[in-house]
């Protein structure tokens, strides 16, 4: 048996009135995901425990099987993991990210114009980190580039409690009441706007037309996480494919394969063939028995308010990684289970995550209920069968496959 998750990152949307009142899920042609909600499970899944936030770290550890009560240390150390970087216990790891804010002269008085830099290149911001790195950053605290905007921060025996904001979180607002509560992170933030502004690399995407990195922005702190091995725990082999060294980091540190694909950014415009070459070669060359695609680009469209690309992000998924493994696996005559379902929703209207249950479909091969379900937000909610501890959802599906 051969299991597939489909991840579509903050899929999950509130009726929108220029779409009649239906969602981005309700509108988009799925085909392929739709006749799995049609003959297969649907379910309606709570990703997001009672006084948990509705992050992609937390949302994704309960997808995947582990108790984020138990599991659960902070963000940034996920993506240490990813990108190599092997935290000491005294170590607190942090997310830095290359933002766009405005130009006002004081610090406290700028809003947050864009929290990717423009969905800078990994190649530009790797520049500008280093040039940070160069020049505020030495001794206890250290700085590391990621892919795109995305970045990691170490602080060595720092404090332990910090009061930090995500920047997508704040998007087109004044930054003046979501700056860190710590001196020194707030320092380095405002210093490092000296460093970006004269860089040529933010130069040349000024005269390109596109937002520059003015400073970073420090949050999602953490401390070293331990997960016990995907593997013993479930008793199968699993690979994940995922542009985001969030997702990455958690495969590793579950003792998962972490596949790299060219050309994956974690936006619109990612490689979804790739994407979906690799997983079906992770399952039918590589012999790996369950597959994770993580998909970001509805969660980067629901946090631009944008809503034709997250419609369009949906229908890619369904045709060019759903449609494809599927394919692969009916040509190489496997059984298989899928699943598909976002971690958390990332509506249009509010431009960041939100904690509701969410929609998930379940389908074996064979599977034919003919319920005439489809796969949307109220079809789960009016129709699925409930699932309130996001994290047993793992072991129902993989029983499905037995």
């Amino acid at each position: 048996m051969k299991y597939v998750i489909v991840l579509t990152d903050g899929a999950g949307d509130y009726p929108i009135d220029a779409l009649g009142g239906k969602t981005p899920l309700e509108v988009a042609k799925m085909p392929n995901i739709n006749k799995f909600a049609a003959n297969g499970t649907l379910c309606l899944v709570k990703t997001v425990g009672e006084g948990l936030k509705p992050g992609s770290d937390v949302a994704n550890l309960s997808v995947m099987g582990y108790n984020p009560y138990e599991y659960y240390t902070g963000r940034s150390p996920l993506e240490a993991a990813s990108i190599g970087v092997e935290l000491s216990e005294t170590q607190t790891a942090f997310r830095a990210n290359t933002v766009t804010l405005s130009d006002e002269e004081n610090y406290e008085d700028k809003t947050m114009l864009d929290y990717s830099a423009g969905e800078i290149t990994t190649e530009e911001s790797r520049e500008l980190i280093l040039a940070v790195k160069e020049a505020l950053f030495g001794g206890d605290i250290d700085l590391f580039p990621g892919v795109s905007y995305r970045h990691l921060f170490t602080w060595d025996n720092a404090p332990d409690k910090f009061t930090l904001t995500p920047p997508h979180d704040i998007s087109d607002r004044k930054i003046k009441d979501y700056l860190p509560d710590n001196e020194r992170i707030l320092d380095l933030m405002k210093k490092s706007e000296a460093v970006l502004k004269a860089h040529p690399v933010n130069k040349k995407r000024i005269a390109e037309g596109k937002n520059p990195a003015t400073s970073i922005w420090v949050w999602g702190e953490g401390k070293k996480p331990l997960l016990t091995s995907f593997e013993e725990k479930f008793g199968v082999k699993g690979a994940v494919v995922s542009a985001v060294d969030l997702i990455k980091g958690i495969g590793i540190l579950a003792k998962m394969k972490s596949i790299d694909v060219e050309g994956v950014t974690g936006n619109l415009h990612t490689n979804f063939d790739g994407k979906a070459k690799a997983a079906a070669d992770a399952l039918l060359k590589d012999n790996y028995d369950l597959v994770y695609v993580h998909l970001e680009a509805p969660d980067e469209c629901g946090h631009q308010g944008d809503m034709e690309g997250k419609i369009k992000s949906l229908e890619l998924i369904d045709e060019k990684i759903v449609g494809y493994i599927k394919n692969e696996l009916d040509k190489a005559n496997e059984d298989y289970c899928f699943m598909i379902l976002p971690d958390h929703f990332t509506p249009i209207a509010i431009k960041t995550h939100s904690a509701e249950n969410v929609p998930c479909a379940m389908y074996r091969k064979g599977d034919c209920n003919n319920t005439g379900y489809t796969y949307s937000e109220k079809c789960a909610d009016a129709h699925g069968e409930y699932v309130e501890i996001g994290h047993e959802l793992m072991k129902k599906f993989i029983d499905m496959g037995k």
